[in-house]
């Protein structure tokens, strides 16, 4: 197969859909001679702040020496950025070869593994084969019947801020979508938690007391004397000193104090991991479009904020680097997915809006931009619908004085979208 053909093939309609379960992952992994047992991981679920979380953790052991495998989800650049080593994507010529591996086993399978399923078998299979000395693994949904959680007792599991996402899939509280995240955790392993209200808490401790596993939650009071700048933020961290993170959300220090916590957990588990590797870690790593600046006058953030949790976060990150002249100056290029929580994602962000501009992302579950449009007429800022991410682009950049702020956000699916018509624009 050609790399095009490839894809049409991993993204075909035989494959979409989600179904909670582990059996056809295991069945699929297990026809390719069970590549995941052969691994070790770092296992990594939550609401928000994952994807940082887990390429925080593997700019530090690729730092400290280790041959290190990302996968994520979803990508925001192109396909082949779900999984890595060292920073490096699968090449097409990768890609075909194991699809065309697994596609015989993946095609007689009575029944049919999801796209997810599918793309995590292939993810273990790569790992395998390019000898990874360890992976991040990054949870699709939830964790407990994630097609990642198949793999055995790994190194450290992880699990980031928890908000409410996928409550038809997870469960209408907090305490349950815990209860699904801290599914992750492994009889006898080790798990380190990013904490939150009391009762996310409790349900951490009764399920780590109830499988053996021990138990950490990141200490944020090791951060001190934050500097906010758009190529960064300087934060101390004891014992390292000042550290100048290249990612600028307002939040992500606190993502970057649980993959420092994680990296300690695993260096006194035998883990080769200086504290220089640790400090150049988190000053070398990338993570594209999370308040991502793409360009100055005016100011393009890309923001993959897809929650109300999220949105609070970004409203936190607008005002930490614009604070007050930032309110009524940005102009929101919004795209949602149908099942979102619109009320309580647009409230936190509103105070900023001069104006909407609403676009649908390329995604089968995305909102109708002139749905989106209609509904968000009655937070009272002006709303432009634009259809397209391209017009939606244009049009926010036509508006825009110098002095003004664009944030496209709303889902990490059209990250690559904006991106694109970011770059032909300019």
């Amino acid at each position: 197969m050609s790399i095009s053909q490839t894809l049409d093939y991993i993204h075909s309609i035989k494959w979409q859909g989600s179904k909670p379960g582990l059996e056809r992952t295991q069945e699929l992994l297990c026809a390719l001679g069970n590549p995941e047992k052969k691994l070790k991981f770092v296992h990594v679920a939550g609401t928000n702040g994952k994807g940082s979380t887990c390429a925080c953790i593997a700019s530090i052991l690729q730092e400290a020496g280790y041959r290190t495998g990302l996968f994520i989800s979803p990508f925001v650049i192109c396909f082949n950025e779900r999984m890595q080593i060292n920073g490096e994507y699968i090449s097409d010529d990768e890609l075909v070869e194991l699809t065309d591996e697994i596609r015989h086993f993946a095609d007689a399978m009575i029944d049919s593994p999801t796209e997810f399923e599918l793309v995590t078998a292939l993810a273990m299979l790569f790992f395998h084969k390019k000898q990874c000395d360890i992976v991040v693994l990054e949870v699709g949904m939830g964790g407990r019947l994630d097609s990642t959680n198949v793999i055995e007792t790994p190194e450290l599991a992880v699990i980031t801020a928890i908000g409410y996402d996928h409550v038809k899939e997870l469960g209408p509280t907090l305490r349950d979508i815990a209860g699904e995240k801290a599914g992750i955790t492994k009889p006898g392993g080790d798990v380190l938690v990013y904490g939150g209200v009391p009762d996310v808490v409790e349900v951490f401790e009764r399920v780590s007391k109830e499988r053996g596993a021990s138990l950490s939650f990141a200490d944020f009071n090791r951060i001190t004397d934050q500097e906010f700048s758009l190529s960064g933020i300087k934060f101390g961290f004891e014992p390292y000193g000042k550290i100048l993170l290249p990612l600028i959300g307002a939040y992500q220090p606190k993502n970057a104090a649980v993959a420092i916590t994680a990296a300690e957990i695993l260096r006194k588990k035998g883990y080769d991991i200086s504290d220089e590797n640790i400090v150049n870690g988190i000053e070398t790593v990338r993570w594209p479009g999370r308040f991502e600046v793409l360009g100055y006058n005016p100011v393009f953030i890309l923001d993959g904020s897809h929650n109300p949790q999220g949105m609070v976060a970004t409203a936190e990150s607008l005002y930490s680097h614009f604070g007050d002249t930032g309110e009524k100056k940005v102009i929101f290029i919004i795209g949602v997915m149908a099942d979102k929580d619109l009320d309580a994602m647009i409230s936190p962000i509103v105070q900023f809006a001069k104006a909407f501009v609403t676009v649908k992302p390329d995604n089968l579950r995305a909102m109708e931009s002139c749905e989106l449009a209609a509904k968000l007429k009655r937070f009272g800022a002006p709303v432009i619908d634009c259809v397209a991410v391209n017009i939606g682009v244009s049009e926010a950049l036509d508006m825009a004085g110098e002095d003004d702020i664009i944030c496209a956000m709303g889902s990490l699916f059209f990250s690559a979208e904006v991106r694109a018509a970011y770059t032909n624009r300019a």
